[in-house]
Parts: C-alpha cells; sequence; structure tokens
C-alpha cells in the first residue's frame, strides 16, 4: 500500500497492485536496502481514500529496543564531530539522530498523511506499508527529475536550515556553497558547462524552516541518467564532503543505522523518472515513531544550535502525526 502526492500537485497517488511493473523503488542511504513496490503509478479519487479505512493495527511492533540519544549525549557527539572536521579540513559533515515517540496507543494513517498534504505543498508527501515495515514523509529536495521526451534533466543544491523568521548567517552560506560545487562537478563531466543552466541562490520555505537552494537543468544523454543518480547520491546536503570519507565516519559515529532516512525514492510515470531524497521522514510501528533528523555541521557549528535544528526538522512530521494516547 502506498499513497503519495508529488510537489505542487494536488492529485493524489498510489499503484495498480494487479501489475507487475516496478515503477517505485525505495533505496536506503549506503544503497544496500532496496524496497521495491509493485504495480503502475495510477491517480486516485481522492473521496475515494477519504472514506478509506486504515488502521495502524496493520503495522509491525517495534522490537528493536533503541534508546534515542538524549541532548547531552548528542552535544557531546557533535563536539566529536566538529574536532573530526577540523583535524581533516573538511568542508561539511552531515550527522543524524531519531527522536523516538512512545506514548500512545495507535497512529491515525490517513489525517496524519492528509496534515502532510496540507501543510507542505511544495514537497513529495507519502505513506506506505509493504507488510513488515511502513515510513511516512514529507520533503522538498529533489536528487534528479529527468524528462523522457526532451532528456532534460533537473536536480538542485539544498542546504543551509534556520527557522523562517531568522536571518542568513556565514555557516549557512557556507554549508551551501560546497553542495553546488559538487553537483556542478559532476554534472560537467556529462555535458560542457555552458550547457548546464544555473539559478541564483534563493530562499526555499518548507514549514516553520527554511534553506538555501540553487536549481541546476541540462539535457543529458539517457544512458547516463543512472550513472548521474549514482554519482550525486549521497549529496553533501545528506552527507558531506568528501564523499566517501564522509559516509565512513557517519557508520562508525551514529548511534543508529540510517536505514532509508538519507536515501532516495525513485518514481516512474509515463513522462518522468524522478528521484527524491527521503528526508523529514519517520519509520512508523504500532507503539512507537521512528523520526530521523539530521544537520549538516561545519568548523564553524554551534552544538547547541544543531541540537534545536533537529528539534525543529522533527517537528515537520511529528506535528502532522495524530496520535491517540492513553
Amino acid at each position: 500500500m502506498i499513497y503519495f502526492k508529488f510537489p505542487f500537485d494536488e492529485k493524489l497517488y498510489s499503484t495498480d497492485e494487479n501489475s507487475n511493473i516496478n515503477s517505485i523503488n525505495f533505496h536506503s542511504f549506503n544503497n544496500i536496502e532496496k524496497l521495491e513496490i509493485k504495480g503502475e503509478v495510477i491517480e486516485k479519487n481522492q473521496s475515494e481514500f477519504d472514506h478509506l479505512k486504515i488502521s495502524s493495527e496493520i503495522l509491525p511492533e517495534d522490537k528493536t529496543q533503541f534508546e534515542a540519544e538524549n541532548k547531552e549525549e548528542y552535544l557531546q557527539k557533535l563536539e566529536e564531530v566538529i574536532e573530526i572536521i577540523k583535524e581533516n579540513n573538511l568542508p561539511k559533515l552531515v550527522l543524524s539522530r531519531r527522536k523516538i515517540v512512545k506514548d500512545f496507543t495507535e497512529i491515525d494513517l490517513k489525517t496524519s498523511f492528509l496534515n502532510l498534504c496540507k501543510n507542505y505543498p511544495n514537497a513529495f508527501k507519502y505513506v506506505f506499508f509493504d507488510g513488515k515495515t511502513s515510513w511516512m514523509g514529507a520533503f522538498s529536495e529533489v536528487l534528479g527529475k529527468f524528462n523522457k521526451s526532451t532528456h532534460k534533466f533537473e536536480t538542485m543544491s539544498l542546504a543551509g536550515t534556520i527557522p523562517v523568521s531568522e536571518e542568513w548567517t556565514e555557516k549557512e552560506i557556507e554549508e551551501q556553497k560546497p553542495v553546488s560545487s559538487y553537483i556542478r562537478n559532476i554534472l560537467q563531466k556529462f555535458v560542457t558547462p555552458n550547457e548546464i543552466e544555473e539559478s541564483e541562490t534563493y530562499d526555499h520555505i518548507s514549514g516553520n524552516i527554511k534553506h538555501l537552494r540553487t536549481d541546476f537543468k541540462l539535457k543529458i544523454n539517457p544512458e547516463n541518467l543512472d550513472t548521474i543518480i549514482q554519482k550525486l547520491h549521497p549529496t553533501p546536503a545528506v552527507c558531506g564532503i568528501p564523499k566517501v570519507f564522509c559516509k565512513e565516519i557517519i557508520e562508525k559515529v551514529e548511534k543508529f543505522p540510517r536505514e532509508l532516512y538519507a536515501g532516495y525514492i525513485k518514481i516512474e510515470t509515463d513522462d518522468y523518472i524522478q528521484y527524491f531524497v527521503n528526508l523529514r521522514c519517520a519509520r512508523l510501528y504500532k507503539n512507537s515513531v521512528h523520526l530521523f533528523v539530521g544537520g549538516g555541521i561545519t568548523s564553524q557549528s554551534n552544538p547547541e544550535k544543531e541540537w534545536n535544528e533537529t528539534e525543529l526538522k522533527s517537528e515537520a512530521v511529528l506535528k502532522n502525526l495524530v496520535l491517540n494516547h492513553k
């Protein structure tokens, strides 16, 4: 079962489960795990969905026994990461954590998803359950969008996070620059620099927070699409620079595996192949919700501020969840 909405598109989509076409894939951050959702992408009737009964009883029990890091533990880890960044002269490294919510009896899956759709019109919104695992999310970062007829490819550099009401500081500006450089350098391996359309950097609003965003567009050879995606993922926005070194640090330092968080979702329709980075997401259990959040750490990072940023990001999904309490 999957339901989703594309950015700036009010139409509701799902899959035709009678079809053997594999049009949706979830890829984990480390690219080892891959979940395939069978069926062709089809538009669903919103009123039909509104009358649908989806009980959280279909969700699995949480048997992980994971205990989320508290603030003190995470601040200490941030200090360690900042030292690693300074010692190795890294432009950026992304550190993540889980926030675990347990005090409820059931999740209203349908209303929670509708809340995400209402509050994040410019995001990709989804909820899915495949019999073993269930995730929900709403996020704006596009890893890639390929037009099958024109062969136009689009991607974006999205980094830096502050509350909507605040002004950008040098830290966020310097955090976003290497993400743009990284993407630009990869794309230049497939076309000449003057064939790449690059926008000015601008504010991207996502609920209660905003990011710095730069868009890239170019025409590519369809045969290069998979290679480009593999080179882009994971971008510095979810990993760091240099990629291989930062991935190794992340695996050693982070308390939990990222699973599908900071991986990507590939969706193929008649006209497009789209790839969305799986941020602002949660893994759903019958008796708990695991919210995945992270932030880009630089030598200028303030641990207290970084903690607050992850708390802010966790609200993206958490404030939209309808949890019935005891």
